[in-house]
Protein backbone atom coordinates (compact mmCIF):
# COMPACT_ATOMS: atom_id res chain seq x y z
CA UNK A 1 0.00 0.00 0.00
CA UNK A 2 1.26 3.48 -0.85
CA UNK A 3 0.82 6.12 1.84
CA UNK A 4 0.38 9.74 0.73
CA UNK A 5 0.59 12.28 3.54
CA UNK A 6 1.09 15.92 4.34
CA UNK A 7 2.62 16.50 7.77
CA UNK A 8 2.94 19.64 9.86
CA UNK A 9 4.99 20.35 12.97
CA UNK A 10 2.81 21.87 15.68
CA UNK A 11 3.40 23.76 18.88
CA UNK A 12 0.99 23.98 21.78
CA UNK A 13 -0.86 26.96 20.35
CA UNK A 14 -1.17 25.66 16.78
CA UNK A 15 -2.33 22.26 18.05
CA UNK A 16 -5.07 23.95 20.06
CA UNK A 17 -6.13 26.14 17.13
CA UNK A 18 -6.18 23.14 14.79
CA UNK A 19 -8.55 21.23 17.09
CA UNK A 20 -10.84 24.24 17.35
CA UNK A 21 -10.79 24.74 13.59
CA UNK A 22 -11.58 21.09 12.96
CA UNK A 23 -14.71 21.30 15.07
CA UNK A 24 -15.91 24.45 13.31
CA UNK A 25 -15.53 22.95 9.82
CA UNK A 26 -17.85 20.03 10.56
CA UNK A 27 -16.04 17.68 8.17
CA UNK A 28 -15.55 14.76 10.56
CA UNK A 29 -17.54 11.71 9.49
CA UNK A 30 -17.77 10.42 13.06
CA UNK A 31 -16.31 10.91 16.51
CA UNK A 32 -12.61 11.52 17.02
CA UNK A 33 -10.81 8.34 18.02
CA UNK A 34 -8.17 8.80 20.70
CA UNK A 35 -5.55 6.16 21.49
CA UNK A 36 -1.95 5.82 22.59
CA UNK A 37 0.55 4.47 20.07
CA UNK A 38 3.98 3.17 21.01
CA UNK A 39 6.29 2.67 18.03
CA UNK A 40 9.75 1.11 18.30
CA UNK A 41 12.15 1.43 15.34
CA UNK A 42 14.76 -1.25 14.69
CA UNK A 43 17.96 -1.41 12.68
CA UNK A 44 21.31 -3.17 12.60
CA UNK A 45 24.14 -1.67 14.70
CA UNK A 46 25.52 0.02 11.58
CA UNK A 47 22.10 1.20 10.34
CA UNK A 48 21.94 -0.93 7.20
CA UNK A 49 18.17 -0.57 6.84
CA UNK A 50 18.35 3.21 7.03
CA UNK A 51 21.08 3.21 4.40
CA UNK A 52 18.76 1.15 2.18
CA UNK A 53 15.97 3.70 2.65
CA UNK A 54 13.84 1.35 4.74
CA UNK A 55 12.22 1.76 8.15
CA UNK A 56 11.29 -1.25 10.30
CA UNK A 57 8.81 -0.60 13.08
CA UNK A 58 6.96 -2.46 15.81
CA UNK A 59 3.87 -0.57 16.91
CA UNK A 60 1.63 -1.29 19.86
CA UNK A 61 -1.90 -0.14 19.15
CA UNK A 62 -4.08 -0.99 22.13
CA UNK A 63 -3.45 -4.67 22.76
CA UNK A 64 -2.14 -5.41 19.26
CA UNK A 65 1.44 -5.39 18.04
CA UNK A 66 2.01 -4.68 14.36
CA UNK A 67 5.19 -5.01 12.31
CA UNK A 68 5.56 -2.37 9.61
CA UNK A 69 8.01 -1.91 6.75
CA UNK A 70 8.19 1.52 5.10
CA UNK A 71 10.24 1.87 1.93
CA UNK A 72 10.68 3.91 -1.25
CA UNK A 73 9.96 7.12 0.63
CA UNK A 74 9.87 10.34 -1.38
CA UNK A 75 9.22 13.96 -0.48
CA UNK A 76 8.02 16.59 -2.97
CA UNK A 77 5.79 19.59 -2.57
CA UNK A 78 5.49 18.69 1.10
CA UNK A 79 3.93 15.33 0.18
CA UNK A 80 5.48 12.31 1.81
CA UNK A 81 4.90 9.12 -0.16
CA UNK A 82 6.04 5.68 0.94
CA UNK A 83 5.21 2.03 0.41
CA UNK A 84 3.91 0.45 3.60
CA UNK A 85 3.54 -3.24 4.42
CA UNK A 86 1.98 -4.09 7.78
CA UNK A 87 1.51 -7.49 9.42
CA UNK A 88 0.59 -8.75 12.91
CA UNK A 89 3.54 -9.25 15.27
CA UNK A 90 2.48 -11.70 18.01
CA UNK A 91 4.24 -11.03 21.28
CA UNK A 92 5.76 -7.79 19.95
CA UNK A 93 8.68 -9.56 18.25
CA UNK A 94 10.35 -8.78 14.92
CA UNK A 95 9.88 -11.61 12.42
CA UNK A 96 11.08 -10.91 8.89
CA UNK A 97 9.54 -14.16 7.65
CA UNK A 98 6.13 -12.57 8.16
CA UNK A 99 6.75 -9.97 5.44
CA UNK A 100 4.11 -11.08 2.89
CA UNK A 101 5.82 -9.78 -0.26
CA UNK A 102 8.66 -12.13 -1.32
CA UNK A 103 10.65 -9.47 -3.18
CA UNK A 104 10.50 -7.03 -0.28
CA UNK A 105 11.34 -9.77 2.22
CA UNK A 106 14.39 -10.76 0.17
CA UNK A 107 15.48 -7.12 -0.06
CA UNK A 108 15.21 -6.62 3.72
CA UNK A 109 17.01 -9.88 4.48
CA UNK A 110 19.81 -8.97 2.08
CA UNK A 111 20.22 -5.57 3.73
CA UNK A 112 20.26 -7.06 7.23
CA UNK A 113 22.55 -9.89 6.09
CA UNK A 114 22.19 -11.84 9.30
CA UNK A 115 23.02 -8.94 11.62
CA UNK A 116 21.14 -8.50 14.85
CA UNK A 117 18.19 -6.10 14.75
CA UNK A 118 18.19 -3.75 17.73
CA UNK A 119 15.81 -1.00 18.90
CA UNK A 120 17.23 2.42 18.03
CA UNK A 121 14.46 4.77 19.12
CA UNK A 122 10.78 4.91 19.87
CA UNK A 123 7.84 7.28 19.92
CA UNK A 124 4.97 7.38 22.38
CA UNK A 125 2.11 9.43 20.98
CA UNK A 126 -1.40 10.19 22.06
CA UNK A 127 -3.20 10.22 18.72
CA UNK A 128 -6.51 11.93 18.05
CA UNK A 129 -7.68 10.67 14.64
CA UNK A 130 -10.66 11.96 12.66
CA UNK A 131 -11.94 10.72 9.32
CA UNK A 132 -12.87 13.71 7.19
CA UNK A 133 -15.22 13.55 4.22
CA UNK A 134 -14.64 16.39 1.78
CA UNK A 135 -16.77 17.86 -0.99
CA UNK A 136 -16.27 15.73 -4.08
CA UNK A 137 -16.04 12.51 -2.08
CA UNK A 138 -12.40 12.52 -0.98
CA UNK A 139 -11.66 10.99 2.42
CA UNK A 140 -8.73 12.11 4.54
CA UNK A 141 -7.64 10.94 7.98
CA UNK A 142 -6.43 13.79 10.17
CA UNK A 143 -4.24 12.62 13.04
CA UNK A 144 -2.97 14.96 15.73
CA UNK A 145 -0.06 13.32 17.55
CA UNK A 146 1.20 14.69 20.86
CA UNK A 147 3.87 12.88 22.81
CA UNK A 148 7.58 12.10 22.99
CA UNK A 149 10.41 10.85 20.81
CA UNK A 150 12.81 8.69 22.81
CA UNK A 151 16.32 7.39 22.15
CA UNK A 152 18.14 5.76 25.01
CA UNK A 153 17.88 8.11 28.00
CA UNK A 154 17.01 11.10 25.82
CA UNK A 155 13.43 12.32 25.41
CA UNK A 156 12.03 15.23 23.43
CA UNK A 157 8.41 16.41 23.27
CA UNK A 158 6.91 16.45 19.79
CA UNK A 159 3.63 17.51 18.20
CA UNK A 160 2.61 16.79 14.64
CA UNK A 161 -0.47 16.76 12.44
CA UNK A 162 -0.79 14.21 9.63
CA UNK A 163 -3.20 14.40 6.71
CA UNK A 164 -3.34 10.97 5.05
CA UNK A 165 -5.21 10.53 1.78
CA UNK A 166 -7.51 7.54 2.14
CA UNK A 167 -9.61 8.02 -0.98
CA UNK A 168 -9.70 10.64 -3.73
CA UNK A 169 -7.22 12.92 -5.47
CA UNK A 170 -4.09 14.49 -4.01
CA UNK A 171 -5.39 18.03 -4.43
CA UNK A 172 -7.84 17.24 -1.60
CA UNK A 173 -4.90 17.31 0.85
CA UNK A 174 -3.80 20.77 -0.29
CA UNK A 175 -7.34 22.14 -0.30
CA UNK A 176 -7.92 20.79 3.19
CA UNK A 177 -4.65 22.31 4.41
CA UNK A 178 -5.86 25.76 3.45
CA UNK A 179 -9.09 25.16 5.38
CA UNK A 180 -7.41 23.81 8.50
CA UNK A 181 -4.72 26.48 8.72
CA UNK A 182 -6.37 29.68 7.47
CA UNK A 183 -4.29 32.01 9.63
CA UNK A 184 -0.88 31.12 8.22
CA UNK A 185 2.17 30.09 10.19
CA UNK A 186 2.22 26.61 8.68
CA UNK A 187 5.39 24.56 9.26
CA UNK A 188 5.70 21.59 6.92
CA UNK A 189 7.31 18.55 8.45
CA UNK A 190 9.98 17.17 6.14
CA UNK A 191 11.17 14.34 8.39
CA UNK A 192 9.44 11.14 9.45
CA UNK A 193 9.19 10.31 13.13
CA UNK A 194 11.69 7.50 12.61
CA UNK A 195 14.17 9.93 11.06
CA UNK A 196 13.72 12.24 14.03
CA UNK A 197 14.31 9.32 16.40
CA UNK A 198 17.54 8.36 14.65
CA UNK A 199 18.59 12.02 14.74
CA UNK A 200 17.90 12.13 18.47
CA UNK A 201 20.05 9.03 18.98
CA UNK A 202 22.92 10.58 17.03
CA UNK A 203 22.72 14.32 17.77
CA UNK A 204 20.37 14.83 20.70
CA UNK A 205 17.94 16.78 18.49
CA UNK A 206 14.67 15.95 16.72
CA UNK A 207 14.80 18.97 14.39
CA UNK A 208 17.73 19.71 12.10
CA UNK A 209 19.48 23.06 12.53
CA UNK A 210 18.11 25.50 9.94
CA UNK A 211 20.56 25.91 7.07
CA UNK A 212 20.40 27.84 3.80
CA UNK A 213 19.06 25.83 0.88
CA UNK A 214 21.13 26.70 -2.18
CA UNK A 215 20.08 26.00 -5.74
CA UNK A 216 20.76 22.45 -6.88
CA UNK A 217 21.15 20.91 -10.30
CA UNK A 218 18.12 19.08 -11.63
CA UNK A 219 19.20 15.80 -13.27
CA UNK A 220 17.43 16.26 -16.58
CA UNK A 221 18.06 13.80 -19.39
CA UNK A 222 17.26 14.04 -23.13
CA UNK A 223 14.88 11.07 -22.79
CA UNK A 224 12.56 13.06 -20.51
CA UNK A 225 9.34 14.57 -21.72
CA UNK A 226 9.03 18.32 -21.35
CA UNK A 227 6.30 17.86 -18.76
CA UNK A 228 8.42 15.67 -16.48
CA UNK A 229 11.33 18.08 -16.84
CA UNK A 230 9.07 20.99 -15.94
CA UNK A 231 7.74 19.14 -12.91
CA UNK A 232 11.24 18.31 -11.64
CA UNK A 233 12.53 21.85 -12.14
CA UNK A 234 9.51 23.34 -10.36
CA UNK A 235 9.92 20.87 -7.49
CA UNK A 236 13.50 22.06 -7.06
CA UNK A 237 12.31 25.68 -6.95
CA UNK A 238 9.61 24.86 -4.39
CA UNK A 239 12.09 23.12 -2.09
CA UNK A 240 14.52 26.04 -2.20
CA UNK A 241 11.77 28.54 -1.46
CA UNK A 242 10.05 26.58 1.32
CA UNK A 243 13.30 25.77 3.15
CA UNK A 244 14.53 29.35 3.08
CA UNK A 245 11.18 30.75 4.19
CA UNK A 246 11.65 28.71 7.37
CA UNK A 247 15.29 29.83 7.65
CA UNK A 248 14.45 33.54 7.43
CA UNK A 249 11.80 33.08 10.12
CA UNK A 250 14.21 31.20 12.40
CA UNK A 251 17.56 33.00 12.04
CA UNK A 252 19.17 36.31 11.11
CA UNK A 253 21.62 34.66 8.71
CA UNK A 254 22.06 36.91 5.63
CA UNK A 255 22.18 33.84 3.41
CA UNK A 256 18.52 33.15 4.20
CA UNK A 257 16.96 36.11 2.37
CA UNK A 258 19.66 35.79 -0.30
CA UNK A 259 18.75 32.20 -1.13
CA UNK A 260 15.03 32.88 -0.77
CA UNK A 261 15.23 35.67 -3.33
CA UNK A 262 17.24 33.43 -5.64
CA UNK A 263 14.64 30.70 -5.26
CA UNK A 264 11.82 33.07 -6.19
CA UNK A 265 13.76 34.37 -9.18
CA UNK A 266 14.55 30.86 -10.34
CA UNK A 267 10.88 29.96 -10.05
CA UNK A 268 9.89 32.87 -12.26
CA UNK A 269 12.57 31.91 -14.77
CA UNK A 270 11.27 28.33 -14.75
CA UNK A 271 7.76 29.61 -15.40
CA UNK A 272 9.12 31.55 -18.38
CA UNK A 273 11.02 28.52 -19.71
CA UNK A 274 8.07 26.14 -19.52
CA UNK A 275 5.20 28.51 -20.23
CA UNK A 276 4.87 27.21 -23.82
CA UNK A 277 4.53 23.70 -22.37
CA UNK A 278 2.42 24.19 -19.24
CA UNK A 279 0.92 27.60 -19.87
CA UNK A 280 -2.13 28.05 -17.66
CA UNK A 281 -3.80 31.04 -15.93
CA UNK A 282 -2.70 29.63 -12.57
CA UNK A 283 0.93 29.86 -13.69
CA UNK A 284 0.48 33.58 -14.34
CA UNK A 285 -1.10 34.12 -10.93
CA UNK A 286 1.65 32.20 -9.15
CA UNK A 287 4.26 34.20 -11.04
CA UNK A 288 2.67 37.43 -9.81
CA UNK A 289 2.69 36.12 -6.24
CA UNK A 290 6.36 35.17 -6.55
CA UNK A 291 7.14 38.67 -7.82
CA UNK A 292 5.27 40.25 -4.90
CA UNK A 293 7.03 38.09 -2.31
CA UNK A 294 10.37 38.62 -4.03
CA UNK A 295 10.02 42.38 -3.62
CA UNK A 296 9.45 41.98 0.12
CA UNK A 297 12.42 39.64 0.48
CA UNK A 298 14.52 41.96 -1.67
CA UNK A 299 14.04 44.84 0.75
CA UNK A 300 15.84 42.86 3.45
CA UNK A 301 18.43 41.40 1.11
CA UNK A 302 19.38 44.87 -0.17
CA UNK A 303 20.01 46.05 3.39
CA UNK A 304 22.18 42.98 4.01
CA UNK A 305 24.19 43.80 0.88
CA UNK A 306 24.67 47.43 1.90
CA UNK A 307 26.05 46.37 5.28
CA UNK A 308 28.15 43.32 4.37
CA UNK A 309 29.31 44.20 0.85
CA UNK A 310 29.53 48.00 0.96
CA UNK A 311 29.68 49.59 4.43
CA UNK A 312 31.80 46.98 6.25
CA UNK A 313 34.53 46.78 3.55
CA UNK A 314 34.66 50.58 3.35
CA UNK A 315 34.97 50.82 7.13
CA UNK A 316 37.97 48.48 7.02
CA UNK A 317 39.58 50.61 4.33
CA UNK A 318 39.01 53.81 6.36
CA UNK A 319 39.32 52.85 10.05
CA UNK A 320 39.79 56.48 11.12
CA UNK A 321 36.45 57.60 9.68
CA UNK A 322 33.77 57.41 12.46
CA UNK A 323 30.95 57.99 10.01
CA UNK A 324 30.93 54.36 8.90
CA UNK A 325 30.02 53.16 12.39
CA UNK A 326 27.17 55.68 12.50
CA UNK A 327 26.00 54.67 9.04
CA UNK A 328 26.15 50.98 9.87
CA UNK A 329 24.15 51.53 13.05
CA UNK A 330 21.46 53.41 11.13
CA UNK A 331 21.24 50.80 8.38
CA UNK A 332 21.21 48.03 10.99
CA UNK A 333 18.24 49.64 12.73
CA UNK A 334 16.38 49.85 9.44
CA UNK A 335 17.32 46.24 8.64
CA UNK A 336 15.87 44.90 11.89
CA UNK A 337 12.59 46.73 11.26
CA UNK A 338 12.42 45.34 7.71
CA UNK A 339 13.30 41.84 8.97
CA UNK A 340 10.42 41.94 11.44
CA UNK A 341 8.07 43.09 8.70
CA UNK A 342 9.24 40.33 6.35
CA UNK A 343 8.80 37.65 9.00
CA UNK A 344 5.23 38.78 9.56
CA UNK A 345 4.66 38.50 5.81
CA UNK A 346 6.22 35.03 5.61
CA UNK A 347 3.87 33.57 8.22
CA UNK A 348 0.83 35.44 6.91
CA UNK A 349 -2.01 33.67 5.05
CA UNK A 350 -0.94 35.12 1.67
CA UNK A 351 2.53 33.53 1.71
CA UNK A 352 1.16 30.27 3.06
CA UNK A 353 -1.48 30.18 0.31
CA UNK A 354 1.22 30.84 -2.28
CA UNK A 355 3.27 27.86 -1.07
CA UNK A 356 0.26 25.55 -0.88
CA UNK A 357 -1.00 26.59 -4.30
CA UNK A 358 2.46 26.24 -5.84
CA UNK A 359 2.89 22.73 -4.41
CA UNK A 360 -0.59 21.77 -5.59
CA UNK A 361 0.09 23.17 -9.07
CA UNK A 362 3.21 21.02 -9.34
CA UNK A 363 2.06 17.80 -7.69
CA UNK A 364 -1.44 17.55 -9.19
CA UNK A 365 -0.63 18.62 -12.78
CA UNK A 366 -2.94 21.57 -12.39
CA UNK A 367 -1.69 22.88 -15.72
CA UNK A 368 -3.78 20.30 -17.59
CA UNK A 369 -6.43 21.98 -19.75
CA UNK A 370 -8.94 19.56 -21.35
CA UNK A 371 -10.02 22.20 -23.84
CA UNK A 372 -6.44 22.56 -25.15
CA UNK A 373 -6.33 19.76 -27.74
CA UNK A 374 -2.65 20.37 -28.60
CA UNK A 375 -1.43 20.30 -25.02
CA UNK A 376 -0.79 16.56 -24.90
CA UNK A 377 1.66 16.80 -27.78
CA UNK A 378 3.48 19.71 -26.15
CA UNK A 379 3.74 17.90 -22.82
CA UNK A 380 5.18 14.84 -24.55
CA UNK A 381 7.75 16.86 -26.52
CA UNK A 382 11.31 15.68 -25.74
CA UNK A 383 12.86 18.18 -23.36
CA UNK A 384 15.97 18.60 -25.51
CA UNK A 385 13.88 20.00 -28.37
CA UNK A 386 12.18 22.48 -26.07
CA UNK A 387 15.48 23.37 -24.37
CA UNK A 388 17.05 24.33 -27.70
CA UNK A 389 14.14 26.65 -28.43
CA UNK A 390 14.07 28.19 -24.93
CA UNK A 391 17.80 28.90 -24.87
CA UNK A 392 17.73 30.36 -28.37
CA UNK A 393 14.84 32.65 -27.45
CA UNK A 394 16.55 33.84 -24.27
CA UNK A 395 19.85 34.41 -26.08
CA UNK A 396 18.08 36.43 -28.79
CA UNK A 397 16.59 38.68 -26.11
CA UNK A 398 20.01 39.18 -24.49
CA UNK A 399 21.61 40.11 -27.82
CA UNK A 400 18.84 42.59 -28.50
CA UNK A 401 19.31 44.27 -25.13
CA UNK A 402 23.12 44.35 -25.56
CA UNK A 403 23.03 46.12 -28.94
CA UNK A 404 25.12 49.29 -28.66
CA UNK A 405 26.45 48.26 -25.26
CA UNK A 406 28.85 51.23 -25.11
CA UNK A 407 25.96 53.69 -25.09
CA UNK A 408 23.35 52.04 -22.90
CA UNK A 409 21.48 54.21 -20.43
CA UNK A 410 21.20 53.22 -16.77
CA UNK A 411 17.71 51.83 -17.45
CA UNK A 412 18.94 49.87 -20.47
CA UNK A 413 21.83 48.43 -18.48
CA UNK A 414 19.35 47.32 -15.83
CA UNK A 415 17.19 45.58 -18.42
CA UNK A 416 20.23 43.83 -19.89
CA UNK A 417 21.25 42.70 -16.39
CA UNK A 418 17.84 41.08 -15.88
CA UNK A 419 18.04 39.29 -19.22
CA UNK A 420 21.53 38.01 -18.41
CA UNK A 421 20.26 36.69 -15.09
CA UNK A 422 17.36 34.95 -16.82
CA UNK A 423 19.82 33.39 -19.28
CA UNK A 424 21.98 32.21 -16.36
CA UNK A 425 19.05 30.50 -14.62
CA UNK A 426 17.87 28.99 -17.90
CA UNK A 427 21.31 27.49 -18.45
CA UNK A 428 21.45 26.20 -14.87
CA UNK A 429 18.18 24.34 -15.40
CA UNK A 430 18.76 23.06 -18.93
CA UNK A 431 22.56 22.77 -18.97
CA UNK A 432 22.62 19.09 -17.92
CA UNK A 433 21.19 18.25 -21.35
CA UNK A 434 24.37 19.44 -23.11
CA UNK A 435 28.11 18.76 -23.19
CA UNK A 436 29.47 19.89 -19.76
CA UNK A 437 32.67 21.39 -21.11
CA UNK A 438 30.85 23.66 -23.56
CA UNK A 439 28.31 24.71 -20.94
CA UNK A 440 31.02 25.50 -18.37
CA UNK A 441 32.98 27.66 -20.82
CA UNK A 442 29.89 29.65 -21.75
CA UNK A 443 28.87 30.11 -18.11
CA UNK A 444 32.38 31.19 -17.13
CA UNK A 445 32.23 34.07 -19.59
CA UNK A 446 28.65 34.88 -18.60
CA UNK A 447 29.61 35.13 -14.91
CA UNK A 448 32.33 37.67 -15.66
CA UNK A 449 29.86 39.89 -17.47
CA UNK A 450 27.30 39.48 -14.71
CA UNK A 451 29.87 40.64 -12.14
CA UNK A 452 30.13 43.99 -13.92
CA UNK A 453 26.38 44.39 -13.92
CA UNK A 454 26.23 43.31 -10.28
CA UNK A 455 28.59 46.13 -9.29
CA UNK A 456 26.44 48.63 -11.19
CA UNK A 457 23.27 47.30 -9.60
CA UNK A 458 24.73 47.44 -6.08
CA UNK A 459 25.72 51.06 -6.69
CA UNK A 460 22.28 52.01 -8.00
CA UNK A 461 20.60 50.22 -5.12
CA UNK A 462 22.85 51.94 -2.55
CA UNK A 463 22.18 55.37 -4.09
CA UNK A 464 18.43 54.77 -3.96
CA UNK A 465 18.60 53.56 -0.36
CA UNK A 466 21.00 56.11 1.12
CA UNK A 467 20.25 59.36 -0.70
CA UNK A 468 16.65 60.11 0.27
CA UNK A 469 15.22 62.31 2.98
CA UNK A 470 14.13 59.27 4.98
CA UNK A 471 17.27 57.22 4.34
CA UNK A 472 19.10 55.55 7.25
CA UNK A 473 21.42 58.10 8.83
CA UNK A 474 19.98 60.96 6.77
CA UNK A 475 20.11 63.34 9.79
CA UNK A 476 23.57 62.31 10.95
CA UNK A 477 26.35 64.40 9.45
CA UNK A 478 29.03 61.78 10.08
CA UNK A 479 26.90 59.06 8.50
CA UNK A 480 26.27 61.27 5.47
CA UNK A 481 29.98 61.88 5.09
CA UNK A 482 30.46 58.12 5.03
CA UNK A 483 27.74 57.83 2.39
CA UNK A 484 29.63 60.29 0.21
CA UNK A 485 32.87 58.35 0.56
CA UNK A 486 31.10 55.08 -0.07
CA UNK A 487 29.22 56.14 -3.18
CA UNK A 488 32.20 58.00 -4.61
CA UNK A 489 34.46 54.97 -4.24
CA UNK A 490 31.86 52.54 -5.59
CA UNK A 491 31.05 54.82 -8.53
CA UNK A 492 34.68 54.91 -9.59
CA UNK A 493 34.96 51.14 -9.17
CA UNK A 494 31.79 50.45 -11.16
CA UNK A 495 32.76 52.76 -14.01
CA UNK A 496 36.21 51.18 -14.22
CA UNK A 497 34.58 47.76 -14.40
CA UNK A 498 32.11 48.99 -17.02
CA UNK A 499 35.00 49.92 -19.29
CA UNK A 500 35.56 46.18 -19.74
CA UNK A 501 31.88 45.44 -20.42
CA UNK A 502 32.25 45.61 -24.20
CA UNK A 503 35.28 43.32 -24.13
CA UNK A 504 33.47 40.84 -21.89
CA UNK A 505 30.34 40.98 -24.02
CA UNK A 506 32.29 40.35 -27.20
CA UNK A 507 33.99 37.41 -25.52
CA UNK A 508 30.57 35.94 -24.82
CA UNK A 509 28.77 36.95 -28.00
CA UNK A 510 31.42 35.52 -30.30
CA UNK A 511 31.21 32.09 -28.69
CA UNK A 512 29.16 29.55 -30.56
CA UNK A 513 26.14 28.81 -28.34
CA UNK A 514 26.48 25.33 -26.91
CA UNK A 515 22.87 24.49 -27.76
CA UNK A 516 23.42 24.89 -31.52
Amino acid sequence: MTEIELKFVLDEDSARRLKTRLKSLGLAAGTTQTRTLRSVYFDTPDYRLRQAGTALRLRRDGRRWLQTIKSNATLSGGLQRSDEVETPAPGGRIDLTRIPEPALRAEIEAAVNGCELLPVCETVMKRAASMLTLPGGARVELSIDIGEIIAGDQKRPFREAELELIEGEVDALYNLTGQLFPDGGLHLSTLSKSARGFMLAETGQVEADPLPRNARDVPLSPAMTSEIAARDVLRECFDQIATNVDLVCATDAPEGPHQLRIGLRRLRSAFWIFRPIIGHPELTRLNDEARHLGAEVGALRDLDVVITDLVDPAALEHPAEPGFAALRSAVETRREAVRDELRRALVAPRTQAFQIDLACFIETRRWLAPEDFNQTARLALPIRAHADAALAKCWKSVRKRAAGIDHLSIEQRHELRKELKKLRYTIEFLGPLYAPKAVDEFVRRLKKLQTVFGDLNDLAMAEAMLCKADSPGARNAAAQRAVGWLLGTRSAHAETAWCHARELWNGLATRKPFWN
